[in-house]
């Protein structure tokens, strides 16, 4: 039961506009073993905290890192906290999330969602809403660390393409020579952490995604299938559809994302700003049953259930073999090198992984004006404030007992990226002035 479960963690032996950071695994630390060992049944929905409402709608998208909201509605955590009428629907594309979120639930759409992380900001600030109107969003919580990958076309497999995107080099200048269509980079959303990923990876290779090669948006369950035909080059999309490509023996895994930026934060669980203001005991229960549920996504034991929950019809719909192996960090590139015990998996809880770091939100806004959306600047902090809600993940996590992994700040400080550089979330843009390959005023056509 739910409720009973100790986790025990082993020791590592880690469309509207057109990104990119690595990473390695962790282990959980000994604070996290001891306030998981706090009985997850110490939080029940007491009268007094009776949702507003039943129902709720969250949107997802078929990916491994929704996995905390299929749990939730899988093992009864929404209905512990009094939310038994929610709906988890799965959404065509990051496009259709966006376009849902804006409608509401009133109006055919939804209330929430597993969202990439970007989104919410670029909503709120009309970035990539219809006409441009403002869609305010809270981000309520961080879903994952980890496991995305930027996976490349089988036929680049002799160059040896890998973590070092400047092999692509004498590909795109070949291309370039000939007056051939330009080497195509896919990911899933412009305001999106998958852009920012292979971004950030093409230019630590030297390589400008908005001059040397095109980019193009596709959705993440159509990744496969389009590399299948020769749409792209490359992509860069979550689990479990870089698994999938290798078991298809389409392409093979470049680099994956933890070892760009070492437990970088990934998806978020974030809803209509409406919505949470209407709601906010509701919200709160929807909280704590997302939190409880990402405590057991953690658990290794679990995964081989999860892998099959996830894994049916009814959510992703694709093979377990697709989901399990990189679930539990046994990596296969798909290029002769194996990693069975590499540490490299998805976190849902230990090291912080649910709690929605300011910092972290920081960088993608960083991010975001390196690729041309902020050209006159952006108020960051007043920005983040705005949208994120980490005053509400430490209440319902003293809320569910697990008050010892609310962190001592909302800044996780300094981070370091594979290719040496530091992001000091203290000034952003002292940050920004040392990248050399950056398209900050717009100028290049990076947004589209």
């Amino acid at each position: 039961m739910l409720a009973a479960f100790i986790p025990s963690f082993p020791q590592p032996q880690l469309p509207r506009r057109s990104g990119i950071a690595r990473l390695l695994g962790g282990l959980a630390s000994a604070c996290l073993a001891l306030s998981l060992a706090v009985s997850l049944a110490a939080a029940p929905a007491h009268a007094d905290d009776k949702p507003e409402v039943t129902k709720a709608k969250l949107g997802y998208i078929a990916l491994t890192d929704f996995a905390p909201l299929a749990i939730a509605k899988e093992k009864g955590l929404f209905a512990k906290y009094g939310m038994p009428d929610v709906e988890v629907l799965k959404q065509a594309s990051w496009g259709a999330v966006r376009d849902n979120l804006e409608l509401g639930s009133g109006n055919g759409g939804i209330d929430g969602a597993h969202i990439l992380t970007p989104m919410p900001y670029a909503m709120s600030l009309g970035l990539v809403t219809k006409g441009n109107k403002p869609c305010p969003m809270y981000i309520l919580a961080r879903l994952n660390y980890n496991n995305q990958a930027i996976s490349v076309a089988a036929k680049y497999m002799e160059t040896g393409v890998n973590k070092d995107a400047s092999l692509f080099r004498p590909w795109i200048d070949a291309a370039k020579k000939k007056g051939a269509k330009p080497l195509t980079f896919a990911m899933t959303f412009p305001t999106g952490t998958h852009n920012m990923w292979i971004r950030y990876w093409l230019a630590a290779g030297g390589i400008d995604p908005d001059v040397d090669v095109a980019t193009i948006v596709i959705p993440p369950p159509q990744m496969v299938a389009n590399m299948r035909v020769g749409n792209m080059d490359a992509f860069c999309v979550g689990e479990p559809w870089g698994q999938q490509l290798i078991n298809q023996r389409i392409g093979y895994t470049a680099v994956q994302t933890q070892e760009i930026w070492k437990d970088h934060p990934e998806k978020s669980f974030a809803m209509r700003k409406d919505w949470v203001d209407a709601h906010p005991i509701a919200t709160k229960a929807l909280m704590k049953a997302v939190m409880e549920a990402q405590i057991w996504c953690d658990n290794p034991k679990n995964a081989d259930e999860m892998s099959k929950i996830l894994a049916s019809k009814n959510w992703i719909n694709c093979n377990i073999e697709d989901i399990l192996p990189r679930l539990k960090g046994e990596t296969n590139y798909g290029d002769g090198v194996r990693k069975p015990k590499s540490g490299e998996f998805m976190k849902f809880w230990r090291d912080h992984a649910s709690f929605p770091y300011k910092s972290h939100d920081k960088w993608f806004l960083a991010e975001m004006r390196r690729w041309g959306y902020f050209p006159g600047g952006v108020e960051y902090d007043k920005v983040i404030d705005g949208v994120n809600r980490a005053d509400l993940w430490k209440e319902c996590a003293k809320a569910i007992g697990q008050e010892a992994m609310i962190p001592a700040s909302d800044s996780r400080g300094v981070e370091t990226f594979f290719d040496g550089v530091t992001f000091d979330p203290a000034d952003p843009e002292a940050y920004l002035a040392k990248l050399k390959i950056k398209n900050i005023d717009g100028k290049k056509g990076a947004k589209k």
